[in-house]
């Protein structure tokens, strides 16, 4: 299956367009990819786009999990966060923690603007007043740029987790990005993450010791109640529940 041709810069507003017959073929391989251990998933997408793939994580267990599998199969893989500017200092403590156990230094991708004048431009945190636009200009619009790179990202989401993942294939085309989609952890469950956690003790970030589940940017996240929905501390007061890297495209 030929590799798709990236044209995308930060700039460009439409992500670059695929054939039929490649998104045909990406989902053949999603589906014979179904049963399969989230390693295999891993190492298939290491083999088929070696330094042209790549996996953005925000230090939640489904990607300390997935650094964890790529140490063995794919340690030079290009790992990559988004460091808005809002990040928990635990979150940031956890990164740390990563390169030491594994030798993985998890690259910092930050917005153009520091917090700082990005909060003097628009009269203030706009997180309380227009939280998509701020996952717009401090998450998507580096993720754009950070894509226009690589051919193949790699994401730590489960069906499980919201309406919006619920039908992420394991390997599929994101029309978002313009890039190949792999989400080896797509049809595990979150008892199935932890209990791999412990099972190989791999580093997690300590705030889900403290209540924090789904864990983002310091001011939109809060601790969840038992028989909460797991992202149900995400953006507290508001309907959303998504920063848009995941959701489905309108």
């Amino acid at each position: 299956m030929p590799s798709p041709t990236l044209h995308g810069t930060s700039e460009q507003a439409d992500p670059p367009a695929v054939s039929a017959e490649v998104r045909q073929e990406l989902a053949e391989v999603g589906r014979s990819l179904e049963s399969a251990h989230p390693m295999e998933v891993i190492r298939w997408a290491a083999d088929r786009y070696a330094d042209r793939l790549t996996m953005a994580t925000a230090f939640g267990p489904e990607g300390c999990l997935i650094i964890h599998w790529l140490a063995a199969v794919a340690p030079r893989t290009h790992v990559f966060n988004l460091d808005t500017g809002y990040q928990f200092r635990e979150t940031l403590d956890l990164r740390n923690r990563i390169a030491e156990r594994y030798g993985i230094d998890v690259a910092l991708e930050r917005p153009d603007t520091s917090v700082a004048e990005y909060e003097r431009l628009h009269g203030g945190p706009l997180y309380r007043t227009d939280p998509d636009r701020c996952c717009g200009d401090r998450k998507l619009a580096v993720v754009r740029r950070v894509l226009a790179h690589f051919s193949a990202w790699m994401s730590g989401i489960r069906r499980d987790q919201s309406p919006d993942r619920a039908a992420a294939p394991i390997v599929g085309w994101d029309h978002k990005f313009g890039v190949v989609k792999v989400s080896p952890l797509a049809t595990w469950t979150k008892a199935q993450v932890w209990d791999a956690i412990v099972r190989e003790g791999v580093p997690y970030n300590l705030l889900h010791d403290q209540g924090y589940v789904s864990i983002g940017c310091a001011p939109c996240t809060r601790t969840v109640a038992h028989g909460e929905d797991e992202r149900a501390g995400r953006w507290t007061g508001t309907a959303k529940t998504e920063c848009g890297l995941h959701s489905r495209s309108p």
